[in-house]
């Protein structure tokens, strides 16, 4: 019997650690509370296979259902802008921040002091009042087709204004300012290095080459292996993720004046209907738990916490978080929206049916 008492004792002591390891950096208060509201739903911008893989993870640790349904950064911003306060979703995962600030100005996100903040690389990488978290860094660049460029007889292009040439006319492809996070950041991007009135000026030039506008940032980097786009326009570790999958005929391009990044960002909504579920997910995200499961699920960005593991895939591929441009965040939470109406302005009638939104 004490053989078999210490035995049971031995169990429940394994049982008790196993769950202390599983809760490793969370307030057990307020894995408490989030489990009596018993479910998330989650708004995904990053890519479909990391945030079903994100979701998983948190309902395996947390034992709480999540919802998720996966949306361009453009289409979460105007959804929740819509339902004013009584969002259909509780929080927001990935996907470039500019869009996140917009929302922060609209007053539609909830700042929430996150304990696992401290992990985080630096103040950049955070709303000052916590209404965003950064969980990885992204760097813009250029997907080119090496087999369409040689059949054609052409030269990769090494820096912006090299899309201007008028022989890319109809190969490249860029996603939509009014859907996509990415396509703003292209925007403010320009117009930190050109100025306002040339970087519109720049846009009606790269429009006449512009075949496709699509729906997700991650739209052209999909087609530049199968050849129906040449030059894609967007996050580099899109094309990482296109190269391991077995395009070998996509090189990645930094530009060589210079180019910026994205921060992909998590967020509770303000109004969200299960907060304490909505906090545990922010402390979720915001450890090595979630973002170090990202490099197997078809997204090699790199990370920015300082206790997460790097992707070797990000510089394996020659990608330099640090060789980029000092982005005015500022300047692009106060005039994002301002500078996307300013560039349909430009393109006029331009603004045609090329511009996808499904």
């Amino acid at each position: 019997m004490k053989k078999l008492l210490a035995l049971l004792l031995v169990a429940v002591m394994a049982m008790g650690l196993c769950g202390a390891a599983s809760a490793e950096g969370y307030d057990q208060a307020l894995i408490d509370a989030a489990k009596a509201e018993g479910e998330l739903t989650v708004y995904g911008s990053c890519e479909e296979a990391y945030l079903n893989a994100a979701c998983d993870k948190f309902q395996e640790l947390f034992g709480i259902t999540v919802n998720r349904q996966r949306l361009s950064t453009g289409e979460v911003a105007a959804k929740i802008e819509e339902e004013n306060g009584n969002p259909s979703a509780d929080v927001w995962f990935g996907g470039t921040t500019d869009p996140y600030n917009e929302s922060v100005a609209k007053g539609l996100l909830e700042p929430y002091e996150a304990a696992n903040a401290s992990h985080l690389l630096g103040d950049m990488y955070r709303d000052k009042d916590g209404c965003w978290y950064g969980i990885y860094k992204g760097i813009l660049g250029f997907m080119c087709n090496t087999e369409e460029l040689e059949r054609l007889g052409l030269e990769e292009p090494k820096d912006w204004d090299d899309l201007l040439k008028p022989e890319y006319k109809g190969l490249i492809w860029l996603s939509n300012p009014n859907t996509a996070g990415t396509a703003k950041l292209v925007i403010n991007t320009m117009v930190q290095m050109k100025g306002h009135d040339e970087a519109m000026e720049y846009f009606v030039e790269l429009d006449k080459n512009i075949a496709q506008y699509t729906k997700s940032g991650s739209g052209p980097s999909k087609k530049v292996g199968i050849g129906e786009c040449v030059i894609g326009i967007g996050f580099l570790h899109d094309g990482i993720t296109q190269i391991l999958d077995g395009y070998d005929n996509i090189s990645l391009v930094i530009p060589a004046s210079g180019t910026s990044f994205e921060i992909g960002a998590t967020a509770i909504f303000k109004g969200a209907k299960h907060p304490n579920a909505a906090k545990l997910w922010i402390e979720f995200a915001l450890s090595p738990d979630c973002v170090n499961i990202a490099k197997e699920n078809e997204s090699f960005q790199f990370l920015v916490i300082d206790n997460a593991e790097q992707p070797e895939e990000a510089t394996a591929f020659g990608l330099d978080p640090e060789n980029v441009i000092d982005y005015d965040f500022e300047d692009a939470k106060n005039n994002t929206s301002k500078y996307v109406e300013d560039y349909f302005n430009a393109l006029g009638a331009a603004a045609d049916d090329r511009f996808q939104t499904e």
